[in-house]
């Protein structure tokens, strides 16, 4: 499954949650949100912009993206944690990649990713990043 795919999938239970009543969306967990969210803008903006990106810059985005969830992420608990922590395991592959050319066997078992692999990812961020200022206004 894809990143994209994943992210689609965990947006869709929070979206469920804050519609069922199951997460009650406390006025700290908006406030987080609207700062990942910010955060994320800032990592992954147009998408016509970042095709023409080097690939070391795409990958370091990607990796800051990662890193904004998990700041936040350390500081909250509850349904927002746990949807930041299904956040951050979905874009865990973006970890494993590198930009530069390397012997495999010398590597610590990192891949280079396809432009494919890229522009999904991104789209998943951008998903992610709408969620969460759905979330912030909720």
């Amino acid at each position: 499954m894809d990143i994209q795919t994943t992210i689609a999938k965990l947006t869709e239970e929070a979206e469920r949650e804050t519609r069922e009543g199951a997460w009650k969306i406390t006025e700290g967990e908006r406030l987080l949100a609207r700062k990942v969210a910010d955060g994320l803008t800032e990592t992954v903006d147009v998408p016509a912009d970042r095709q023409s990106l080097p690939e070391a810059v795409r990958l370091e985005d990607l990796r800051e993206a990662i890193a904004v969830i998990a700041i936040t992420l350390a500081r909250t608990h509850g349904h927002l944690a746990w949807f930041l922590g299904g956040a951050g395991t979905a874009l865990s592959p973006v970890l494993h990649w590198r930009s530069l050319p390397a012997d495999p066997h010398h590597a610590f078992g990192t891949i280079l990713p396809s432009p494919d692999q890229f522009t999904d990812a991104e789209e998943a961020v951008r998903h992610l990043r709408d969620t969460l200022t759905h979330i912030a206004v909720a």
